[in-house]
């Protein structure tokens, strides 16, 4: 019965073929560009279309891939997607009775994954580890050590504390990479060759742990710097290929250094590109491992580690981070990741809190538990728009893994400055996006929370300023700068915030009722993203009741809100009667704009404005900008 339900049910909606999606669409449009309307170019130069179909698959090899088979695109498990849920915690010289007191703490409270950060004056000794990993069950729960070379020196005090756990349960991690070093600082940390060296020697000194990861590939801090979703993860693969290269040359297999390797990747904010971008990873993981000739192709699995994006985090409004990172890390753990961290909400600007550590925790414990996104493998599966994005990023991702191999490599591409060349230029693209709200930051360049102040005391002038690029005296190479998407706008805000003044945005509304309400909402939301104080008005009935509330509040900026037509007269009006008592801006961009300019009206604010230049403008007429 239910069989032949269905066959009249589709019966009665016959197939629509993509000619006739067209047609209806192209009618729909009434001649306007195809492309421009509904084609969205991403910054890697990704088409997205407007819609997708089944046959968009018909050009996708891997489309009809399972869950836990090579090449892996679907994650590394057959059944379900588990991952561990991480927290990270900075040990220094005098805390470490206190961050093992802490750690103890999570491990009862969901996590299952601690990460410590080692600072480069730690004494790693075999003490060290018993005070720090003091209750701690390795057998349980998994250990990352994090701080570059510091982990190296580490090892044989941790061998030596692991003596206490079966080689076969314990699952551990460092993140020794040498090319980090060299993409922050500009230089390596001991000599290259020495340092994959020391790489043959530590993966050596774990072999008889099979689940012990030594050598990291970090993408966080290319994504931190402003790279995009391809350009984060081909610089990743070319990191990769610099590595097997060097080491297979030193008599290490395939099979050894692909277990050997994990990722660490961020997650950004658009979360289908970032759902794709893993699943797209682990595809070209296991192809370039594939083209090693591996004894096993299980040994072509990725293990990625991943973690929220620093770069997409806001000192103002912070509590909207937690919306970023909750929708950040259901990306990833959809595309099957093995590991994660989100970080709290107020890590642009202090230490964590126990608060912001807890709904840090809960944010992945609600995925689990409540979501059960740990129950079914990829489940985003099937889905025409995210298989052919996955394999629109694998493409763009591998042409830019292989331009770098034509260059000799990310070493020899860094040194020259291609590398960094090519990231800027997208860094630079997506901050000329924010600045004319092309794209948004909820809560800084759309929709500010309009009574908020930034407290010097709590966040300093250095939190929202962007540090310069400048090559170290002993660099080999110009390192990447990270910065946060945010900071240009927030040290705009910022500076009225401690100015001691906080410029008063009159809007003087009238005429059109729709028109008025619109471009007066309009008009407070920019000018909040300055830290402005904005004063909305229902309607005036004529100019001179606007003008003479606006008198009475001491306005030093005066927005006129109406409608294009009755701008012709209102505006020109407005602004004689106005005078110089303040400044006198348009909302909006009139067909009359030429006719007001001939009249001396200069000021208009409108969905096209660069939002930054033209709020710094005004900070410079107020005497905020110096």
């Amino acid at each position: 019965m239910a069989t032949e339900s269905n066959e009249r049910l589709f019966a009665e909606f016959p197939p629509v073929s993509t000619e006739q999606w067209e047609a209806a669409i192209n009618v729909d449009l009434k001649g306007a560009d195809y492309a421009k309307k509904l084609v969205t170019k991403t910054v890697d130069g990704i088409n997205i279309q407007p819609y997708y179909r089944r046959s968009d698959l018909a050009q996708i090899p891997t489309a009809n891939a399972q869950p836990g088979q090579y090449p892996y695109i679907r994650g590394n498990h057959p059944e379900g997607n588990p991952w561990f849920v991480r927290q990270d915690f900075r040990v220094t010289a005098d805390n470490i009775t206190e961050i093992n007191r802490r750690a103890l703490d999570v491990l009862n409270r969901g996590v299952d994954s601690l990460g410590f950060h080692l600072c480069s004056c730690c004494n790693p000794t075999q003490e060290l580890f018993t005070s720090l990993l003091r209750g701690i069950d390795l057998n349980v729960i998994e250990l990352n050590l994090t701080g570059g070379s510091s982990t190296l020196r580490a090892l044989p005090a941790l061998l030596a504390h692991l003596k206490a756990f079966d080689p076969q349960q314990v699952r551990l991690s460092i993140d020794y990479s040498p090319l980090s070093n060299l993409t922050l600082r500009g230089k390596f940390d001991s000599p290259r060759e020495a340092s994959l060296d020391t790489v043959v020697d530590a993966i050596e000194a774990v072999r008889s742990y099979p689940n012990f990861h030594v050598l990291a590939i970090n993408s966080v801090e290319l994504n931190s710097c402003g790279a995009s979703v391809s350009q984060e993860l081909g610089y990743a693969l070319s990191q990769a290929a610099d590595y097997l290269a060097a080491l297979t040359d030193r008599g290490l297999s395939i099979d050894e250094l692909a277990h050997r390797t994990r990722f660490n990747m961020a997650i950004s904010a658009n979360f289908f590109m970032e759902l794709a971008k893993f699943r797209a990873s682990r595809l070209l993981w296991a192809k370039m491992v594939d083209a090693h000739k591996p004894a096993s192709r299980e040994s072509a699995k990725m293990y990625i580690h991943a973690e929220t994006s620093r770069w997409n985090q806001t000192v103002y409004d912070a509590y909207v981070n937690l919306l970023r990172s909750t929708t950040e890390a259901m990306s990833a753990v959809i595309a099957g990741v093995d590991s994660l961290n989100i970080l709290p909400f107020d890590t642009p600007y202090q230490p964590a809190t126990p608060f912001s550590e807890r709904i840090a925790r809960n944010q992945q414990l609600l995925l689990k538990e409540e979501s059960y996104l740990d129950k079914i493998a990829d489940p985003a599966a099937g889905s025409y728009y995210v298989e052919t994005l996955t394999h629109s990023i694998a493409q763009t991702a591998w042409k830019l893994f292989l331009d770098t191999e034509d260059l000799g490599g990310y070493k020899a591409a860094f040194c020259d400055g291609k590398v960094q060349e090519q990231i800027m230029a997208v860094a630079n693209k997506r901050d000329q996006n924010f600045a004319q709200r092309r794209e948004t930051i909820l809560g800084t360049n759309q929709f500010p929370n309009f009574n908020e102040v930034a407290d010097p005391k709590v966040i300093a002038a250095e939190v929202v300023t962007r540090k310069a690029q400048q090559q170290p005296a002993d660099g080999i190479a110009m390192p990447l700068v990270p910065y946060r998407g945010s900071q240009a706008l927030e040290a705009l805000r910022y500076r009225t915030d401690t100015s001691g003044k906080r410029p008063k945005v009159f809007m003087l509304t009238l005429g059109n009722l729709a028109m008025r309400r619109a471009r007066a909402q309009f008009a407070c939301n920019f000018f909040a993203i300055a830290g402005f104080e904005v004063m909305d008005n229902i309607g005036f009935k004529t100019i001179e009741e606007g003008l003479k509330a606006a008198a009475a509040q001491n306005a030093d900026v005066v927005v006129i809100c109406s409608s294009d037509d009755e701008y012709a007269t209102l505006a020109p009006e407005a602004a004689q009667q106005l005078g110089d008592r303040a400044i006198f801006v348009v909302a909006g961009d009139p067909a009359c704009r030429p006719d007001l300019e001939a009249q001396g009206i200069k000021q208009f604010i409108h969905v096209k404005s660069n939002v930054l230049e033209t709020l710094e403008y005004y900070q410079k007429q107020l005497n905020i900008l110096k």
